[in-house]
């Protein structure tokens, strides 16, 4: 894996996959809290139709063990299996019957735990995402901006639950070295264990969700 090469404020996006390797199981903490910290800034990467579509992503929830939030709080079910698997394989949810949103186990075998990512800086396949959104007036910052939206801009449905990122081509993260500021805050939408300051985001950058007081 590459080693860190910047800090701050994330490059403004461009039209093409900067350099990069894949990140494979290995590189990944496998605690929550951690997992959720150090994919800010990382990139993911969806092949499609002969291109990338490609984003930084900028924004991640953490969702741990004992969590009343997690969807894994009262134990394995058919919806939250993925959940439950190595760390580095994708769980894919609908929620409010409209919108998928994409998360990663982060603990070992039979551990309920994953993170949220809530949004990305659009990088390479933006025309793709816009027509995938449906939008065409959206700025590129908007594309991703919210779970729904990443999932609905990077093509990402029920197919993907249960992908091992570790291994398979349809969908994995890459590292290009940069390493935005990160800042917390409470979580976005809950009711349950509300306080926990369990969010990640890039200082910074304009396609962070949520309210911007949630943002400094």
């Amino acid at each position: 894996m590459k080693s860190p090469t910047s800090k701050g404020a994330l490059a403004p996006n461009s039209s093409f996959v900067p350099p990069h390797e894949r990140l494979h199981r290995a590189d990944l903490p496998s605690g929550t809290l951690d997992l959720a910290r150090f994919l800010i800034g990382t990139l993911l990467l969806h092949p499609l139709d002969g291109e990338v579509l490609a984003g930084r992503i900028v924004e991640t929830e953490a969702y741990g063990i004992d969590d009343p939030a997690s969807h894994a709080y009262r134990g394995p079910t058919k919806r939250n299996r993925a959940m439950f698997a190595t760390h580095a394989h994708v769980y894919v949810y609908l929620i409010y019957g409209t919108s998928y949103c994409l998360n990663v186990s982060t603990e070992g075998e039979g551990v309920g735990a994953a993170v949220l990512i809530r949004a990305a800086e659009p990088l390479a396949g933006i025309e793709r995402m816009r027509a995938n959104r449906g939008r065409p007036g959206l700025r590129d910052d908007e594309l991703a901006r919210g779970p729904g939206n990443l999932c609905r801009a990077f093509a990402i449905g029920p197919a993907f639950d249960g992908l091992d990122l570790d291994v398979d081509a349809r969908l994995f993260l890459g590292d290009d070295g940069a390493r935005p500021a990160v800042g917390t805050s409470v979580r976005i939408g809950l009711t349950k264990a509300a306080e926990r300051e369990h969010r990640f985001y890039a200082r910074g950058s304009r396609a962070v969700s949520g309210r911007r007081s949630l943002s400094p």
